[in-house]
């Protein structure tokens, strides 16, 4: 699945004070300025008041990670609904966090500080070292959301309504044309989200999570409590790009690095598919290939929300590109393979 201590207000600006000696050194500089009317200072001090999208995103950073909180959300792709619920707290000083599937086969994910156990009801429980889950919600607005300036505009739209919660809309917007929008809502008294939105470059709405449930604690849940005394998979080893392969990803959008390489066998087909991961931040994009006699055929395209996947046939090998950015970035992607 590829996944709140009290609020502390966020530091907005303030106007620099002045002494009288300071003020009485600059009376050239003063007299010159126009007299503001009730109006403009109204303004102005609404202005130096106003958090920039910027500071929404940290704040929003922040709060999901020291927040105690109990929320329920539904990802909407294609007309199709998938309700989790999230639990986040802090206990004795350790980070807790459970996301669970509430409808089908088993699907949960839990993190104990810089520690995620999977539990999938068709695979072995693994766990690994990370410092976030590999769920909907965008593993970056866990951490470093300034890392993302270098490739998106921060945009703070106005305010609006959501679960009954007056809330704040932050516009991601990608600077190329290669990637998908986000439109962020978030809840303007605690910070934390009550709405996402994948937008694609002609405004189209690809996919959305709705928090449909929202329950903030001084204590952190009880629940989360027993994990920290369950029995949990050793994380595996790390898997740092060292896999070599005898191929090559020459074109992806600005920003997006090298996450992870390997090479697994696919017992069904008893053939072995060699991956490579890509990430800018906010997505993930990887790239599939495997040996076939397959004739060679043109790129075909199947989306489910946001997220396309490519396929084509090509000098005896079966490319296959995944990720939640627009057809065209992908087959770029695609025709830009090279074999050794």
């Amino acid at each position: 699945m590829n996944f709140f201590k009290p609020f502390l207000l966020l530091a907005l600006f303030s106007t620099p004070a002045f002494s009288q000696d300071e003020a009485e050194s600059e009376p050239a500089v003063a007299t010159q300025q126009p007299p503001q009317t009730k109006e403009q200072a109204i303004t102005a001090a609404e202005t130096v008041k106003a958090p920039t999208a910027l500071q929404w995103l940290q704040r929003l950073t922040h709060s999901m990670r020291t927040l105690n909180f109990d929320t329920s959300f539904v990802v909407v792709r294609n007309n199709r609904a998938e309700p989790y619920r999230w639990l986040h707290g802090i206990s004795d000083e350790q980070e807790l966090e459970l996301i669970t599937l509430l409808n089908g086969p088993r699907k949960e994910a839990i993190r104990l500080d810089d520690t995620v156990s999977y539990f999938e009801s068709d695979k072995s429980p693994y766990s690994v070292h990370s410092n976030s889950i590999r769920a909907p919600i965008p593993a970056a607005l866990f951490g470093d959301i300034e890392k993302l300036q270098a490739t998106y505009n921060f945009i703070g739209v106005g305010k609006s309504r959501i679960l009954g919660r007056p809330a704040q809309l932050v516009r991601l917007e990608s600077k190329d044309k290669q990637r998908f929008g986000y439109w962020l809502w978030l809840d303007i008294e605690s910070g934390l989200l009550l709405k996402v939105a994948v937008i694609s470059r002609a405004g189209e709405l690809l996919e959305q999570i709705q928090f449909t449930h929202l329950m903030i604690t001084e204590k952190s849940n009880e629940l989360l409590q027993q994990l920290t005394t369950a029995v949990l998979p050793e994380p595996l080893s790390g898997n740092k790009a060292e896999v070599k392969l005898p191929w090559q990803v020459n074109w992806l959008p600005a920003g997006f690095e090298l996450i992870k390489s390997s090479k697994r066998n696919i017992q069904k087909v008893d053939t072995e598919v060699e991956t490579l991961m890509f990430n800018d931040g906010l997505v993930d994009v990887s790239v599939y290939v495997l040996a076939s006699d397959e004739a060679p055929r043109k790129a075909t395209v199947n989306q489910t929300g946001a997220t396309v996947l490519l396929s084509t046939l090509r000098d005896g090998y079966e490319i296959t590109v995944v990720g939640k950015i627009p057809a065209k970035t992908a087959n770029t992607i695609a025709e830009s393979i090279s074999f050794n």
